[in-house]
């Protein structure tokens, strides 16, 4: 009960009709038990005493009554189906919107399958529980209640041995349902799991084909399968018995009642009006008392779907706090820590840059330090003590080997991550003082593994801006060298690319990807090795291009080939999660043997 409370901020909008489908349920089964009482009337009046009149009079009693129950459950069905569509998809909407402001660190530990069994099966099942279970314990309960009054009524030693084996099944009701919700979770989570590997099997499929591990991959979900299998068993076998209890005990109860209802009526003691009348009430409670399990074990499932429902729900989205300004930041420079030597660009000042190099602002890293929430505590940080400032409309490439934190760093400017220590600041306003909002609007970013969605390609680039036009489509296309390819296709830029952009080549996302960094015209620019999957030919058409963008913004870009370190006016090195080394290109080059050997198979290439 603790759980399903948790779904009334959900179904308070409908209550109305709820509780009217429930009201007009319980007058439904109401009326079948008024039926036994006519039966009565009809054995020891008309037919007793020979009146056919009276025979037909009270069959079409009974098909009046009948019509009315069916009606009032027709009713009842009614009520209910549009509301809890309703809410069903409130609840789908209120989780996808959770799950879109819910941190980065979240969605790197939960498997995407259990995220989309929680959307979709688990609430079917909250719907069903809903618009089954929920009024029918009400209106079985209540048939249970009356109908054990109108047996005690018509003959209370009949009652009483028929209404015996309440007590007994309660109890081992009670025993069988915690052992029946235990396995419903299991089986909820397993179904969680293989909606993982399904997913990643599709999206992974090159891969899959490619190295021929189709066998392994089939193995390994035979194996989930199987494991999902014995579990739906186990919870079969459980509600076998509660059903198989629920409906035996009561059936010897009815026996019992059978013979010693047959014996007073040979010994005059009873009508025959009065017994028949009696089973007719005992067989109208017959499924009320016999669903009682079944109902049980689908309010337990949808006890252990709302629980996986608000797992989700309870997570703790990191909202924007505002952060009082120091006195000067806005418009002062930030003091960032250690001195950051200023080696002027080589060839002067970059086209295009209107602001001096001495201006105030740009994108400061005083001292950030950022830990993964799930790494062991005796692990080093990621980013140590980084000190970096990036004048404005300056372009500062970044390197650093293989898992020295370049990633990571870029992360924490769009807020995917916030640092654990230290501060961040765009043009002198304290990063954690700017709403995610804000920051996004005035930070693109383009990452070394490109994601498309299932829409169009130019859906797929205006996405990096709501308000952007025809022309800043176009442009950007321009920019990123891929206007060529998206006229050639089908449908121009209203051809779907597909599913995470499978349709086209790995080039072609990565320069989609980087139109769509660039349509919106971002203060900030953060590419992360933006051009790694393209050729020579088609690298340098877009550095040429992306020169002109890179003149108007302030941008970091993650370099790993000196053509794209070139694009930059000066480098910094990282270097176990420190900022080591910060100059320009041929400076690094030849002071820093570590930038030397990092760039040395690339110059070798380039020569």
């Amino acid at each position: 009960m603790r759980s399903l409370l948790r779904l009334w901020p959900f179904v308070r909008p409908v209550r109305a009709r709820l509780f009217t489908a429930a009201f007009v349920a319980v007058v439904a089964s109401c009326v079948s038990l008024v039926i036994p009482l006519v039966l009565k009337w009809l054995v020891d009046g008309p037919v007793a005493a020979g009146d056919t009149g009276g025979v037909w009079l009270g069959g079409g009693f009974l098909l009046l009554l009948g019509l009315a129950e069916a009606l009032l459950f027709g009713l009842r069905r009614w009520l209910v189906a549009r509301p809890l569509s309703g809410v069903e998809a409130a609840m789908r909407a209120a989780l996808y919107r959770r799950l879109q402001r819910l941190p980065v660190a979240f969605h790197d530990r939960w498997p995407s399958g259990q995220l989309l069994s929680r959307g979709t099966t688990d609430l079917q099942k909250l719907r069903m529980f809903l618009t089954f279970p929920l009024t029918f314990l009400l209106v079985n309960g209540v048939t249970i209640l009356v109908g054990g009054v109108l047996l005690v009524a018509q003959r209370w030693s009949l009652g009483l041995v028929l209404l015996s084996p309440l007590l007994p099944l309660l109890v081992l009701c009670s025993v069988f349902e915690a052992k029946y919700g235990r396995a419903a979770r299991v089986v909820q989570d397993q179904i969680g799991d293989l909606t993982t590997v399904v997913e990643e099997s599709v999206l992974g499929i090159r891969i899959i084909k490619g190295f021929g591990r189709h066998r392994s991959q089939a193995r390994a979900f035979k194996e989930l399968t199987g494991r999902l299998r014995a579990s739906e068993l186990r919870k079969a076998r459980l509600l076998a018995w509660i059903w198989g209890l629920n409906t035996t005990l009561p059936e010897c109860a009815l026996g019992a009642a059978l013979v010693l209802g047959a014996v007073q009526v040979a010994d005059g003691v009873l009508s025959a009006g009065t017994l028949v009348a009696f089973l007719s009430t005992a067989l109208a409670l017959r499924w009320p008392v016999e669903s009682i399990g079944f109902l049980l074990a689908m309010s337990n499932e949808a006890a252990t779907a709302t629980d996986r429902y608000f797992e989700v729900m309870d997570e703790p989205e990191v909202r924007d706090a505002p952060v009082a300004d120091e006195p000067g930041t806005r418009d002062a420079p930030v003091a960032d820590g250690p001195e950051v030597r200023d080696v002027p660009p080589a060839g002067g000042e970059r086209a295009g840059g209107d602001r001096p190099r001495s201006a105030p602002g740009g994108l400061v890293f005083s001292g950030v330090e950022f830990r993964y929430p799930d790494a062991p505590p005796d692990a080093p940080p990621t980013l140590q003590d980084v000190t970096l400032h990036i004048r404005p409309g300056e372009t500062m490439a970044l390197v650093g080997a293989t898992g020295s934190g370049k990633t990571t760093l870029t992360a924490l400017v769009p807020r995917l991550y916030d640092p654990t220590a230290g501060r961040i600041t765009l043009d002198g306003r304290d990063l954690a003082a700017i709403g995610r909002d804000e920051v996004r609007s005035l930070v693109a970013v383009a990452f070394e593994e490109p994601t498309l969605f299932s829409a169009t390609a130019a859906e797929n680039v205006l996405m990096g801006a709501a308000d952007a036009q025809e022309g800043d489509l176009r442009r950007a296309l321009r920019v990123a060298q891929a206007d060529g390819f998206v006229d050639a296709l089908p449908q121009g830029g209203a051809t779907p690319v597909g599913e995470q952009g499978l349709s086209l080549s790995g080039g072609q996302r990565q320069r989609l990807a980087l139109a769509r960094a660039v349509v919106g015209r971002p203060r900030f620019l953060i590419l992360d090795d933006p051009l790694s999957a393209l050729d020579v030919h088609t690298e340098a058409l877009v550095e040429a291009a992306l020169r002109q963008v890179l003149a108007t913004t302030t941008a970091l870009v993650v370099a790993h080939r000196p053509s794209t370190v070139l694009l930059a006016d000066r480098v910094a090195l990282l270097s176990g999660g420190r900022i080591t080394a910060v100059g320009t290109h041929h400076e690094l080059l030849r002071d820093n043997a570590e930038y030397a050997t990092l760039m040395s198979g690339e110059e070798e290439a380039a020569r």
